[in-house]
């Protein structure tokens, strides 16, 4: 964060023009092969932000740290880049941290650079230096994969390639590196930076783990595969549809996962994991395989699942592996596994009897539509079904915590293009700097492309001041806000089990006027003409918001 001219400090020596350590790192990164940085500039970053001035990386100032997080995450999810962001001290830092838990949680690949106070006032609280803290790097050992300080200018380099490398490994996440506010200004003798080489470390499985699972499979009679983010991580796509056709078995993809296997295909039961009759699929399988999924609260039902059969669990980070349920757990990069798997299997023979289990998705995705159908939702499946057909096959989305995203991870299609959203840490603010992020992110790899946000009024709030980024930067983002005058997801879960909500309606302002200000067009419409304005606004320029005034109800799980 920024301080004011009656608090700054003059920072120690800085020459405009010289290299000091902060071209070391812009210099690394670029070397890397980063395009794009995000973050906002600070008082002990104040070298960073020199050195950028002297290369070719582009910059996107948020006007929030914790949204500069979920820009840089965003960037991350669209091109399978890693994101970088610039932080500086104390606050600033410290309000990133929320952005970073959903980077971490989602196992997003991101590089933090975090300025620091000078080295002479590291841990000696007698100096009272603006933005100080005891340790700024343990604030940040819950939601990153490690924490480096760097204390001389020559350890740059070396730095920021290891944490890149540890970035992209799996299980992937953001890594943080502390530079104090002097190494990166002081001026350097080490040479500029011409190459850097960061490989993901290699993570197969184990033979012996590989040849079990298959020997599993090969003899199940009623297998059924889950599909979390992982597979999507891995790319482990190709793998993933052969393997579900050679064992003939039903695959359920996690909100993380979506994508990872073709929607209309007959063995698909899409991603209906809050939906009973699904649940007990998964239930009924002899042998389920688990890729990139902890099987947690909401893939499986809300800790409702309880598989009869055994459970193959495939996952990069083995804290996740059988963390919830008894598994052979394979401790692998999705992909890795998955190729492996695919190498060592064989088609199953037909089978013959009752169980026919393209049969059995297709009469349990018609069970699921006539448990919808009994809820009296039609608003909320026509309004999910227009923001389906207004988007372009191939267009990128982010979701905020909103009631429509919690529709939009069971039945959203997401065809051609990427479904994101909040869902690993769960924190309110993501969905429109996401977007942010992926705009930049498309652009940077050539591929410009219009993406979507969506919020509910609420978290809206949280990420209201990127406006004014998306504006500056002219981004070719549409953003949805579904405004229900509240916190509908949790005046909703008060509602069902108190009989009363409390503390969840909430004075807003008027969100056309307020993207007007920012010179942001936008339009209010009635939710029967969502799919319209949509369209309207994806045929037009630079930045716009849709704001729709509507109540939308959640589904339940089971027939009421």
């Amino acid at each position: 964060m920024q301080s004011t001219d009656s608090d700054a400090t003059v920072p120690p020596h800085p020459v405009t023009g010289q290299r000091n350590g902060g071209d070391l790192v812009v210099e690394t990164l670029s070397a890397l092969g980063a395009t794009t940085v995000f973050g906002i500039p600070g008082q002990h970053a104040l070298g960073l932000f020199d050195a950028l001035s002297r290369s070719d990386l582009e910059f996107v100032s948020s006007r929030v740290e914790n949204n500069s997080a979920f820009a840089a995450d965003g960037f991350s999810r669209a091109t399978g880049e890693v994101g970088v962001l610039f932080l500086s001290t104390g606050p600033g830092a410290l309000t990133s941290l929320a952005g970073l838990q959903e980077a971490y949680a989602t196992g997003v690949p991101m590089v933090v650079i975090a300025s620091q106070i000078p080295l002479e006032g590291l841990g000696a609280r007698r100096k009272g230096m603006l933005h100080q803290l005891d340790d700024q790097k343990a604030s940040a050992a819950n939601v990153t994969k490690s924490q480096r300080l760097i204390q001389h200018a020559s350890g740059i380099p070396s730095a920021i390639q290891d944490a890149w490398t540890e970035a992209v490994s799996s299980p992937q996440g953001p890594v943080w590196v502390e530079v104090p506010q002097n190494v990166l200004l002081d001026s350097i003798v080490v040479p500029q930076v011409e190459d850097a080489l960061a490989e993901p470390f290699d993570n197969p499985p184990r033979v012996e783990l590989v040849r079990e699972a298959v020997k599993w499979l090969s003899e199940s009679k009623r297998p059924a595969i889950v599909a979390g983010g992982g597979a999507r991580r891995g790319r482990a796509e190709k793998w993933l549809l052969s393997i579900a056709e050679k064992l003939d078995a039903p695959v359920l993809c996690s909100p993380g996962g979506n994508g990872a296997f073709p929607w209309n295909h007959e063995l698909s039961l899409q991603s209906w994991v809050e939906d009973r009759y699904v649940t007990e699929v998964l239930e009924d399988a002899d042998v389920l395989l688990v890729i990139g999924s902890s099987l947690g609260e909401v893939t499986s039902n809300y800790f409702t699942l309880e598989p009869r059969g055994r459970i193959i669990q495939i996952d990069a980070e083995p804290r996740v592996l059988e963390s919830n349920r008894p598994a052979l757990g394979i401790r692998a990069d999705a992909g890795q596994a998955l190729a492996s798997l695919d190498d060592a299997l064989t088609a199953v023979e037909p089978r013959t009897g009752e169980y026919d289990p393209r049969k059995l998705v297709a009469e349990t995705l018609a069970k699921v539509r006539a448990r919808l159908d009994a809820q009296d939702l039609g608003k909320e499946r026509k309004f999910m079904d227009d923001i389906r057909e207004a988007a372009p096959s191939d267009m990128q989305t982010f979701w905020d915590m909103t009631i429509a995203a919690y529709w939009a991870w069971s039945c959203w299609d997401s065809r051609d293009g990427q479904f994101h959203s909040a869902q690993g840490a769960g924190g309110l603010g993501y969905g429109f700097p996401g977007a942010i992020g992926g705009a930049v992110g498309l652009a940077s790899k050539g591929q410009p492309a219009r993406v979507l946000a969506v919020s509910g009024d609420g978290s809206a709030m949280y990420s209201i001041a990127e406006l004014a980024t998306a504006r500056q930067h002219n981004l070719p983002v549409t953003w949805l806000i579904v405004d229900d005058g509240g916190y509908g997801i949790l005046r909703e879960y008060m509602e069902g089990a108190f009989g009363k909500a409390t503390a969840t309606e909430l004075t807003r302002p008027d969100f056309v006027k307020l993207a007007e200000s920012f010179g942001v067009p936008a339009v209010r419409v009635a939710p029967e003409d969502v799919r319209k304005a949509l369209e309207a606004s994806f045929a037009a320029e630079g930045p716009n918001v849709v704001v729709v005034e509507t109540l939308l109800r959640l589904f339940a799980p089971t027939h009421l």
